[in-house]
């Protein structure tokens, strides 16, 4: 059987455990390794000049957080130019819509009054339907630009790399100014671990094979310096034995979203007795 980890370790997860009202094998510790949940390489899908890097190895970083600017330039002055004409040319058809509507309509008034010629009435109006019919094409137009518009904006945000996980920056490879062209056999600018959620893996005899399911609560000690007793979950069992040694191995999923538990260190593992 394995040693405890440090001195007391049975008493300490028989006390603690039945102070909570759970019966643990306290008799079966095993070892067991703390990893990040998983590990996420920050690339650029894009080509183009790193413009900014926003945050530096060993910095806790948020889901949803901006981490990497690829310079985008030209993509914003072509969204500049997209959204202006997307309103450009609607407001010039509208203001003449507005004015030939206001000409037709007077030289209506005029015409009743006798004070212009049938024609001009005519043309008056003829100017105006020839606006709306103007303002109906400027309205689809300005429906393409939207579009169009709209995916200049996407293109810009290609250019913003942000986290999606919870975690630390294990590595930083690149640097502003650096050139990327998203090839995935080159370096990525940032290398993340999911550290709010920890991964214990340990391994355990072939014996207990038939005790150990999923949803089975594990207490986990990670070794000294460290202190304290996590609670955990048996999320994944082996379905291979390894023959040789004759154990199989197991994943235990550890909350860790006050950051407390650094990934990469040893530890002691007891499984809850059903």
């Amino acid at each position: 059987m394995p040693r405890p980890i440090v001195p007391g370790l049975h008493l300490l997860l028989t006390c603690l455990c039945l102070a909570s009202g759970q019966a643990w094998g306290a008799d079966q510790d095993y070892d067991c390794k703390i990893e990040p949940m998983q590990t996420i390489e920050v690339r650029s899908p894009v080509a183009g000049l790193i413009e900014t890097v926003l945050v530096r190895r060993g910095d806790l970083v948020h889901k949803g957080q901006l981490l990497v600017t690829i310079d985008a330039r030209v993509e914003r002055s072509e969204v500049a130019r997209r959204k202006a004409e997307a309103i450009g040319a609607l407001k010039v058809a509208e203001a003449k819509l507005a004015g030939a509507t206001a000409k037709a309509n007077r030289n209506q008034s005029l015409y009743e009054d006798n004070f212009v010629s049938a024609q001009a009435k005519d043309d008056a109006e003829a100017d105006r339907r020839t606006a709306e019919a103007e303002l109906q094409s400027a309205k689809e137009n300005a429906d393409i630009a939207q579009a169009e518009f709209a995916e200049a904006q996407e293109e810009v945000k290609r250019r913003e790399l942000r986290s999606t996980i919870d975690g630390v920056v294990m590595e930083q490879n690149l640097f502003p100014g650096s050139a990327v062209d998203g090839v995935e056999g080159k370096k990525p600018i940032l290398k993340l671990a999911q550290t709010s959620t920890l991964r214990v893996e340990a391994r355990l005899p072939f014996a207990m094979y038939q005790k150990v399911k999923q949803g089975v609560a594990a207490a986990v000690v990670p070794e000294a310096p460290l202190t304290g007793l996590y609670s955990g979950v048996v999320r994944e069992i082996d379905r291979v034995i390894d023959m040789a040694s004759g154990t199989f191995g197991i994943e235990v999923e550890l909350d860790n979203r006050g950051q407390a538990i650094p990934a990469g260190v040893r530890c002691k593992l007891t499984l809850k007795q059903n």
